[in-house]
């Protein structure tokens, strides 16, 4: 493997401002039936007619020549997403841009979908109440789809905290091309490494509803990969690239 110098970012973190509440029961149940119903709806070739998609009215879907079949042949890869999940400091955004370079050397097309990157251009009109967060989540899974559709290895990196929106997520995926990385690194590591200074903000209570403070993060229950410290010491980069890099290896994702 190649040697990697982690970016200068060392670890993927999200402001989370006094007003950030946990997302109400209504609001996930919400985001659930929306993206159900598209995912039904907007698969090519299942409605031919005009039909209505959430408030989307009178439309239809337009089927072309080319299909995601075609996309990944011609990339010589299996489109699909990689959903990064942990606490603030856990080391999303390193492992993201680690295996996006690892995977580039290898010939291969990778786009990587930063949660406070989006923040700054599509998610710059969310804020951090419990409806934003929900559809803040709700777009990154359908942008996601879309990259993944078009034969390219999506890796998405956000806190994520709560398992419904990610299960949300991966129903919008077809055929195990969603796949979940939990990076389950404890809090008081995750806290020590404090990049960004929010978790000492948030024991003074100058953020509310931080995750893994006063406001919960719910573990994958049934993740593909889980990454772990050992002794004490959490994987390098390297080593967290590898693991996922082999995983995708092994259920055909680098051939197509």
């Amino acid at each position: 493997m190649h040697t990697i110098k982690p970016p200068s970012r060392s670890f993927g973190t999200s402001i989370r401002p006094s007003s950030l509440l946990r997302p109400s029961q209504a609001v996930k149940l919400k985001l659930v039936s929306v993206t159900q119903v598209r995912a039904r709806s907007m698969e090519p070739g299942m409605s031919n007619g005009v039909t209505s998609v959430g408030k989307a009215t009178n439309i239809r879907w337009h089927d072309c020549q080319i299909r995601k079949i075609d996309r990944q042949n011609l990339l010589q890869q299996k489109g699909c997403v990689i959903w990064i999940t942990g606490l603030s400091g856990s080391g999303k955004s390193t492992l993201a841009c680690a295996l996006s370079q690892e995977l580039h050397y290898r010939g291969h097309m990778t786009y990587v979908l930063d949660g406070d990157n989006l923040r700054h251009g599509l998610n710059s009109d969310l804020t951090f109440k419990a409806e934003d967060r929900a559809e803040n989540i709700r777009r990154v899974g359908e942008v996601a789809k879309l990259f993944a559709d078009a034969g390219v290895i999506c890796i998405a990196c956000l806190i994520s905290p709560y398992r419904m929106e990610r299960d949300a997520c991966r129903s919008l995926l077809p055929d195990s091309t969603f796949v979940e990385v939990f990076l389950d690194c404890p809090l008081e590591i995750c806290e020590a490494r404090d990049p960004k200074g929010l978790y000492k903000l948030a024991r003074a209570g100058k953020i509310k509803g931080f995750t893994g403070i006063d406001d919960p993060y719910e573990p994958p229950l049934n993740c593909e990969i889980v990454i772990k410290p050992k002794n004490g010491d959490c994987p390098s980069p390297q080593t967290m690239t590898e693991q996922v890099a082999s995983y995708l290896q092994q259920n055909g994702f680098l051939h197509a």
